[in-house]
């Protein structure tokens, strides 16, 4: 039987382990505990927001800060993605201050590869007052959508799971005038990856409610097991159930034409205020940036040039796992894909005396120096234009010279000498026309 007297109220930061309020849920959803003062607002699907206007049918994802929903625009009758930010996010976020900022740019030119803000609202819950954002609906990202593409399903042994060539370069061009419409607003994304460039639907706006609501079924997976309290209690901070995302896969548009769009401006800054830590991807991170910290949107074009590679030949040009050395194997990954760091970056390396010796000649590998009395470790690490070849992507050999030429100019040690996104949209490989749009 329940307890009479109520549940503590939880903490209004992370909580510590021994302060944990619920029973383990291992559905793939966010965590439970941080549904909390300051945290997520929660959420049931049917739910209603903004005096009656959204209806919620469905889960998109989730990430730290927020929660995405599907939700139907009751006044104007069409699908909308509802964004509802952590409580403890306020007004003066840069992501709303970037995404108010572009709502004013004019729809021509880039625009039409942002996502853009259609609305914007505040609901007060347990939690707090929550910001509310309302987008287009999009759907998979380029990160998980190469997965769904009809050629890789059923998957046989062997397969090479990437994007065929003629689409990795309408990704990599949509996505370049993006990061050209932000550059020229006086914006940098921060964070530019595949996991936050998205793929258009078809015109959803024609599909019944019932197709795509989400069910509230344990049994298919389409939402976790009820949420318990560890003390049994009632709890008045969380939802009665999570939600396992439902991206828009099978509305996705991927044949000739399909459109893709930046997205999540989380991470995104304005170039004359720039933060003192990106939230760039470790593998996607500029020397500059790696060594001393140094923020500039030229990290956006660094990053852009480490896609074009990914995204050609299905596998990441910098693979740097986590570890107490992270900065040394992604210098060391550096050194042996792009060629000897200039003496200016170099001096910032501290612990380089690990690795080179007092000439910079390189003589171990081994992460964190060599132990005393072992042997230092040397070990054959191909260049970039012989990793692009192993992979054998599928380009002719003249188109394969054209990619890796334009690798090597944007991936500069020196930030000034990288191209802008103009300047690459005008390169021989994207300017030479074809079914691009």
């Amino acid at each position: 039987m329940e307890d009479s007297t109520p549940p503590p109220t939880p903490p209004s930061r992370a909580p510590n382990n021994d302060e944990w309020r619920f029973k383990t849920i291992t559905s793939p959803c966010e965590w439970i505990e941080d549904y909390r003062p300051g945290g997520y607002h929660p959420v049931h699907l049917g739910d209603i927001f903004d005096n009656g206007r959204y209806k919620v049918i469905r889960k998109l994802g989730e990430g730290s800060y927020s929660t995405v929903w599907l939700a139907r625009d009751l006044k104007q009758s069409i699908y909308v993605a509802l964004k509802i930010l952590v409580s403890e996010i306020s007004e003066s976020t840069k992501e709303l201050q970037i995404l108010r900022h572009l709502a004013q740019v004019s729809l021509e030119g880039g625009s039409q590869h942002v996502t853009q803000l259609l609305h914007e609202f505040k609901h007060h819950g347990p939690n707090g007052t929550h910001i509310c954002l309302v987008f287009e609906p999009m759907g998979p990202s380029v990160n998980t959508m190469v997965e769904e593409l009809p050629q890789f399903n059923p998957r046989k042994l062997g397969m090479k799971v990437r994007y065929p060539p003629w689409m990795a370069k309408s990704i990599l061009k949509q996505s370049l005038q993006a990061l050209a419409l932000l550059h020229d607003n006086g914006i940098a994304h921060g964070d530019f990856q595949p996991g936050n460039i998205l793929f258009g639907l078809q015109d959803i706006n024609s599909q019944p409610e019932e197709v795509l609501r989400q069910e509230e079924n344990v049994e298919t997976r389409s939402i976790s097991p009820p949420v318990q309290r560890s003390d049994e209690k009632a709890d008045r901070w969380a939802p009665r159930y999570l939600c396992i995302a439902q991206p828009l896969t099978p509305f996705t548009s991927y044949t000739e034409g399909f459109k893709v769009k930046l997205s999540d401006m989380g991470g995104a800054y304005f170039v004359s205020d720039p933060p003192q830590k990106p939230v760039t991807p470790v593998g996607l991170r500029a020397p500059e940036l790696v060594l001393g910290g140094t923020v500039n949107k030229t990290l956006d074009i660094w990053s852009f040039g480490c896609l074009v590679f990914e995204l050609i030949t299905g596998q990441p040009l910098f693979c740097v796992p986590w570890s107490d050395f992270e900065d040394d194997d992604h210098l060391l990954t550096l050194h042996a894909r792009l060629g000897a760091l200039p003496d200016h970056l170099f001096g910032q390396w501290q612990t380089s005396s690990r690795y080179f010796t007092p000439e910079r000649k390189l003589f171990n590998c081994q992460l964190g120096g060599v132990p005393k009395g072992g042997e230092p470790l040397m070990i054959e690490d191909p260049t970039m234009e012989e990793l692009f070849d192993e992979a054998e992507p599928d380009l002719s050999e003249e188109e394969a010279s054209m990619v890796k030429g334009l690798i090597r100019r944007i991936l500069q040690y020196d930030p000034a000498k990288r191209p802008s996104p103009a300047e690459i949209l005008r390169d021989p490989w994207f300017d030479e026309g074809g079914q691009l749009s």
